[in-house]
């Protein structure tokens, strides 16, 4: 496995959710990708301290709660790149739903370099990958 994947590939597992044939919905019934039509709601991202960010997401029509935590991985991928960086590491992620709203609270720290740990994610494979799934960035 290239490099890049290899260590994008923690990260990319939520994105493969996606592309999916069927996931279980909010309700209990499932929802299929033909008609998986989410509406994405918007990023808020808060600098906490040095390289460690906070990325708030919110959407309609998520299908469980790894949509949500595909959604905030993008926004951290695009946010690296924006700020001069390659890479980014998951630290947290909690995921609440009400009234038909995902909202998706992430931890991540970004870096130039490839930081230690299991998830990790190479911004440019992983902002790539988010915009073939035609989810939105920062």
């Amino acid at each position: 496995m290239p490099r890049a994947l290899r260590h994008a590939a923690p990260g990319l597992a939520a994105l493969a959710v996606l592309s999916g044939c069927a996931g279980g919905g909010a309700g209990g019934g499932a929802v299929s990708q033909a008609n998986f039509h989410p509406q994405y709601l918007g990023i808020k991202t808060v600098l906490l301290e040095g390289d460690l960010v906070d990325f708030l997401v919110s959407m309609k029509g998520a299908r469980d709660p790894a949509d949500v935590e595909a959604y905030a991985q993008c926004a951290a991928a695009q946010y690296a790149l924006i700020r001069g960086f390659g890479f980014a590491r998951h630290v947290r992620t909690t995921v609440a739903e009400e009234g038909g709203v995902w909202r998706g609270d992430a931890v991540y720290t970004i870096s130039a370099a490839l930081p230690k740990g299991l998830m990790t994610i190479d911004a440019e494979v992983t902002v790539r990958d988010c915009g073939m799934q035609g989810i939105p960035t920062v």
